[in-house]
């Protein structure tokens, strides 16, 4: 069985030694110190690798069953599920006011890798859960709130997101599902969602699905869809369950990965549902969930990487094959272990540069959305400005990531007998749902970079110049982080610029190149990320704080990234300059 080992360690340097979290004017942060923080994530880290990561294995081999109309899933979810729920996991950054605990957004992501790197199937039931209690908490009128989100945040009732049909995905304009409004203000839902994440279960006593349909008088295309609560169950009006609504599970899918997770067809005849929000303003209720979502989605495509990667260290030392070039490693066997070969350690530290990387981006992107839910405009243009590229880039590398580990192990990485193919399996997905990474980076280069006149992606380019001008003359840093980040900085802005002069007059230069532009600002990202943890390593060491050993090891590692991984922009600038030409000149015909 893989082991999982929570990096509790890395987490509070990204929270407090580069996030400075207790430091911050938001209210109540000043109470989120490292003393806190650390039995808040050794609790969580309990949880996921003594109950959650043991099930991984389990929920992969036996997935989930429809017997009979209901969903069954795998042995010892149902009791995780309730030692989730007994925790107050669930209710950890929701609002008080319906029992949540009221911790920043941040505490929610960071105890959110733990348990995704765990059992990733499993912790989406909570997962949609909170995305849909999101929803409803923004748009919904109190007397929604009252029904549904207690029972939400606690989890005693799971929720949904019910967006793509047969025959639409991310053109949602064309679903079909109908809403007939009735005299006493409900609708009647008719029509079928498939790929619906947690869709049924046994674990929760109600589902609450938010629906995507249209209403009479909507128009077409997407300013004519409403968003609508629509309940497994109904709920009578003292919160006790009613009948069982006209919605069902048409089939589980069969799927590469993800098997713990009920991924469902679901049925709506006739089902009675009500409004979320306003009469054909769906699309921006259900963005509320959505923009949740892909930043956890973007977490999920390192987190899954995580325990791929502790499992690959841990084989690279005990595997022995061949011989170092440079001498016997290993003089007392018939071999040396595979951690001494240098293309083992490139892949090992790709992976390493990588996920702490990555973690300390997602850190950062959770810190402004508690800005943005504190009222700060900027920060919210910031997020939403990144979100594309937090969700695209990190899932991509995050996927790449879990090949490189299985790769460490040969053929031994292909069998099942060490559960690696599992980490490749189960990432796969976070490049396709909610949105897949080729929309990703049209939504990048096609909305966002012209948001509210450019402000933001300006805000970014300034944010590293004053960053680098600020720790420009520090002499231990300067040229193995500024300056890469300057150049970095300089191809990002440089292709900005390109999609500016040739974008109006050939709109293809631009979205030919939208792929690249979304994963060359996603090295300038991970850049600006390793040189503030440089910065943050160097003046531990500097006051004699922390693990010396810990601080020198991110040095070091950060050093790898910012040589053999940001000049990777060149390339994808190069790649952007060369227009539409290579990529639409052959006809389709020829393909």
């Amino acid at each position: 069985m893989p082991i999982y080992t929570p990096p509790i360690r890395d987490l509070q340097f990204a929270l407090h030694d580069v996030l400075k979290l207790s430091e911050s004017d938001l209210p109540g942060h000043d109470e989120l110190d490292r003393d806190f923080t650390e039995a808040v994530l050794d609790a969580a880290g309990k949880l996921s690798a003594e109950v959650l990561a043991p099930l991984n294995i389990i929920g992969d081999q036996q997935g989930c069953k429809l017997e009979n109309g209901v969903v069954r899933t795998p042995d010892g979810f149902g009791a995780a599920f309730e030692a989730m729920k007994e925790g107050g996991w669930t209710a950890l950054d929701c609002d008080p006011e319906y029992g949540g605990q009221g911790m920043p957004y941040v505490m929610g992501l960071a105890t959110g890798e733990l348990f995704v790197s765990a059992n990733m199937a499993f912790n989406m039931y909570q997962g949609l859960t909170h995305g849909a209690y999101s929803a409803i908490h923004a748009h919904g009128t109190d007397a929604q709130k009252q029904t549904y989100l207690p029972k939400m945040v606690s989890c005693d009732w799971t929720g949904t997101m019910n967006l793509t049909e047969p025959h639409c995905g991310t053109d949602l304009g064309m679903l079909r599902t109908k809403a007939e409004p009735q005299e006493d203000g409900s609708y009647l839902i008719t029509g079928q969602k498939i790929f619906i994440s947690a869709g049924d279960h046994d674990m929760a006593e109600n589902v609450i699905h938010l629906v995507l349909a249209k209403a009479p008088g909507g128009g077409e295309g997407t300013k004519g869809i409403s968003l609508f609560i629509v309940p497994k169950f109904l709920v009578n009006e003292d919160g006790s369950l009613g009948e069982r609504n006209g919605v069902s599970v048409g089939n589980l899918e069969e799927k590469m990965g993800i098997h713990g997770n009920a991924t469902c067809v679901m049925n709506y005849d006739g089902a009675r549902g009500w409004l979320l929000g306003d009469l054909h303003k769906g699309m921006r209720a259900m963005f509320t969930m959505m923009n949740e979502a892909r930043m956890g989605v973007g977490l999920q495509g390192y987190a899954v990487a995580v325990p791929a990667y502790q499992n690959a260290v841990e084989y690279a030392k005990d595997r022995l094959q061949g011989r170092a070039v440079t001498g016997v490693e290993n003089p007392s066997g018939p071999a040396d272990p595979l951690i001494v070969h240098p293309d083992i350690r490139r892949s090992l530290m790709d992976q390493k540069s990588f996920l702490e990387g990555a973690r300390m981006l997602s850190v950062w992107g959770a810190h402004l959305i508690d800005r943005a839910h504190n009222g700060d405009a900027d920060a919210e243009g910031m997020i939403s400005l990144l979100t594309p590229v937090i969700k695209g880039f990190l899932t991509d590398k995050g996927f790449e990531a879990t090949v490189l580990a299985q790769q460490v192990y040969g053929g031994h990485g292909y069998i099942e007998e060490h559960g690696m193919s599992q980490f490749v399996r189960d990432a796969r997905i976070t490049m396709i749902y909610e949105g897949a990474n080729g929309v990703q980076a049209l939504d990048l280069v096609g909305r966002k970079l012209a948001q509210d006149g450019g402000k933001h992606v300006m805000a970014f380019f300034e944010m590293v110049k004053s960053f680098c001008k600020e720790h420009g003359d520090n002499e231990a840093l300067a040229a193995d982080f500024i300056e890469p980040l300057k150049a970095a900085s300089k191809d990002l802005q440089t292709a900005g610029m390109f999609f500016m002069e040739r974008g109006m007059t050939n709109p293809n230069d631009a979205l030919a190149g939208s792929y690249d532009f979304m994963h060359l600002f996603g090295h300038v990202s991970l850049g600006l990320m390793w040189a503030k943890m440089a910065v943050a390593a160097q003046e531990g060491l500097a006051a004699g704080q922390g693990d010396a050993e810990f601080l020198k090891t991110k040095l070091a590692t950060g050093r790898y990234y910012m040589a053999r991984q940001l000049p990777m922009t060149a390339t994808h600038l190069a790649r952007i300059k060369s227009g539409a030409a290579p990529v639409m000149d052959l006809g389709a015909d020829a393909f």
